[in-house]
């Protein structure tokens, strides 16, 4: 797995998990699916991703999009 594709679906799950949760648990939960869709728009426009730098890290090879 590539630093790009764990990226994308460590958000997904963010949203995932946020979404099932506001359903089942409470509303308030949308705010982790907000604050995943925020920091998606950020890395687009900054390239800074915090969940990149800890896959990296974590020894995760690099992709193409997170250099």
């Amino acid at each position: 797995m590539t630093l790009d594709k764990a990226v994308l679906s460590f958000a997904g799950l963010v949203v995932l998990t946020g979404t099932v949760l506001a359903a089942l648990v409470s509303p308030w939960w949308l705010l982790l699916t907000g604050f995943a869709a925020v920091n998606m728009l950020q890395a687009s426009l900054t390239g800074f991703c915090p969940a990149a730098m800890v896959f990296r890290a974590l020894g995760v090879r690099p992709g193409t999009a997170f250099n």
